[in-house]
């Protein structure tokens, strides 16, 4: 239940609500110039040179920040805060257990230009684990949130099911079709983008890279990062994901896609 900011492992929901909403499909193409500035704010895109003209999955792939500030701005606050409370960000989960946080998301009313793009590469908004492994899942899924179980069942000696501890039928955030869509797009991500170290051989493995900044007494740390992945497998009917997140990896590089995807890999 403790909070933190995702970092870019959060675009898969930024990505989930444009395609539902229609603003952007396969089609879609955007020219990164390296940085955006948003009410005088510059912010910058990881690859500061730019990444030049990409298409949908390469904006993806890249994981760029300035794509997906386009997105985020072209959902608007209202639709973009409906479905982030879709995917069950600013609530708990109603999982089985007494510890359950609830992240922090400042209201809607609250919210700027600059803090909708930032949220939508995920910053200016903090999860717990717990909400960003189930929302990314349903992201996946087939589109439905459900609520998350610690317990399936339990059993007695001779193997008879005692009880079970069902999700229920969920809450459809995202069709099927672009649910589908989005697997693929997180495939594309570690077969040819940020996510390679993740790719299995003889598996079809989908994910996302995320680094994100630490903040002590409200003000950005330098040199200080969470960096994150989140992988499922296989990809044409998810069975297992997993969330795996370094706090202040204490090494020259710390992407998520070095610190972070190797060791999610191994999980898988």
């Amino acid at each position: 239940n403790d909070t933190y900011e995702p970092g870019s492992t959060f675009k898969i929901l930024t990505l989930a609500a444009a395609l539902e909403e229609g603003l952007i499909d396969e089609n879609t193409s955007v020219n990164c110039g390296g940085a955006v500035t948003i009410s005088g704010q510059t912010i910058h895109c990881s690859n500061k040179a730019g990444h030049g003209l990409q298409n949908l999955k390469q904006t993806v792939g890249n994981s760029c920040n300035p794509a997906f500030i386009s997105y985020g701005l072209k959902l608007g606050t209202e639709k973009f805060y409906e479905y982030i409370h879709k995917f069950g960000f600013g609530s708990t989960t109603g999982i089985d257990y007494s510890s359950d946080g609830a992240g922090i998301l400042r209201a809607a009313k609250y919210v700027k230009d600059v803090d909708l793009a930032r949220i939508g590469f995920g910053q200016s908004i903090a999860v717990t684990p717990l909400q960003m492994i189930t929302a990314a899942s349903a992201a996946v899924n087939g589109g439905v949130r459900y609520t998350p179980r610690l317990v399936s069942h339990t059993e007695d000696s001779e193997g008879n099911t005692v009880q079970s501890f069902e999700a229920g039928e969920g809450v459809r955030v995202i069709s099927e079709e672009n649910s589908a869509a989005i697997r693929q797009i997180l495939q594309s991500v570690v077969d040819n983008g940020s996510g390679k170290n993740a790719k299995i051989a003889g598996y079809s493995v989908g994910g996302k890279t995320g680094t994100a900044q630490m903040y002590e007494n409200g003000a950005i740390v330098q040199g200080k990062n969470i960096s994150s992945f989140i992988g499922f497998a296989p990809v044409e009917d998810p069975q297992y994901i997993v969330l795996f997140i370094v706090r202040e990896p204490g090494v020259p590089v710390t992407f998520g896609s070095v610190v972070a995807a190797p060791y999610a890999k191994d999980i898988l």
